[in-house]
């Protein structure tokens, strides 16, 4: 495992390299100005051009580049330049929130889709797998952000059972705080899931063809043993590396449905950090996206290893 870590170093080195070229540059792509935005109404030209000396702004963009790196190998995440706190500071009091959604989200994901798929890859009858395959597809065509209004209208107005805006800790109030979060979970985790099924679906129906399954029925094994202990077993590999490759598609979703049920998570954070031209924050929040799906990648390819003896770390 450690040579395995060794050698993903470089590729992860320049993953994260690549990336931060791009979070620098893509804010500052966008129409507007931060000193702008900090001058006020009626500014002058004069008052701008203080604004962006004082920030530093009117340097060439490879060395504000080169002092942002700089900043990040030593531990420093940079500034807001709108509120006048620090990015780490901004980051850590909005982490709770996003990490409680993710990881219920994620859960979710695991859970409906391992269900939906052994279901839909077990069943023989033609017109119940041609209903499943139905649900599926739409789950998988459906954005999240339709399936949270979705659920804001039957749960919260048209029957008032879960709240539907706002948030409490989990850790605060675990009871209060799964109900703020159950409904944004499940919207943000139905697509993921769905795409998760139909995989694990695909495989499983590969593996019912397989020779061992067919020695299984010879001996007189049960259905439910043969699936559980056999196609499921050999097709969980593709579960496992498709729910890493998710965990990107969660996090960008989170943005949506933090803004649709009122969270005060990372992904408000970016939003309002876009409206203000906010480039500081913004460049740490896209680079740690990128991070967190990498480091995700990784640990999907060590669980695989870990449940398929077959596979080798690195192979």
């Amino acid at each position: 495992m450690v040579r395995f870590l060794i050698r993903k170093l470089p590729s992860l080195v320049f993953v994260l390299l690549a990336s931060s070229i791009v979070a620098f540059a893509l804010p500052r792509l966008a129409p507007g100005d931060v000193a702008v935005t900090l001058a006020g109404a009626d500014p002058t030209a004069a008052n701008i051009a203080a604004i962006r000396q004082q920030l530093g702004l009117d340097r060439p963009l490879v060395i504000q580049y080169a002092d942002w790196m700089a900043g990040l190998l030593q531990g420093d995440l940079g500034q807001s330049y709108l509120l006048r706190r620090s990015v780490a500071s901004l980051i850590g009091d909005r982490l709770g929130s996003t990490v409680e959604l993710a990881a219920l989200a994620t859960l979710l994901v695991i859970a409906i889709g391992t269900a939906l798929g052994v279901v839909v890859g077990s069943v023989r009858s033609g017109w119940a797998r041609a209903g499943l395959d139905l649900v599926n597809s739409v789950l998988v065509a459906v954005p999240s952000f339709v399936t949270g209004l979705g659920l804001i209208l039957v749960f919260g107005v048209l029957n008032r059972w879960l709240p539907v805006s706002g948030e409490v800790a989990f850790l605060d109030n675990p009871v209060i705080g799964f109900q703020f979060l159950i409904l944004p979970a499940i919207a943000l985790a139905l697509p993921p899931a769905a795409v998760v099924a139909r995989l694990l679906q695909a495989e499983m129906l590969v593996a019912r063809n397989e020779d061992y399954v067919d020695l299984a029925l010879s001996k007189g094994a049960s259905g439910a043993r043969i699936t559980i202990r056999h196609v499921l077993r050999n097709s969980v590999g593709t579960a496992v590396v498709a729910v890493g490759l998710q965990v990107g598609n969660l996090l960008a979703g989170a943005v949506i449905i933090e803004a649709i049920f009122n969270r005060n998570g990372l992904g408000q954070l970016a939003v309002s950090s876009v409206q203000t031209r906010d480039f500081t924050v913004l460049q740490v929040l896209i680079l740690a996206v990128v991070f967190v799906a990498v480091i995700c990648q990784i640990l999907t390819e060590m669980i695989l290893a870990a449940l398929d003896p077959r596979i080798t770390l690195g192979a």
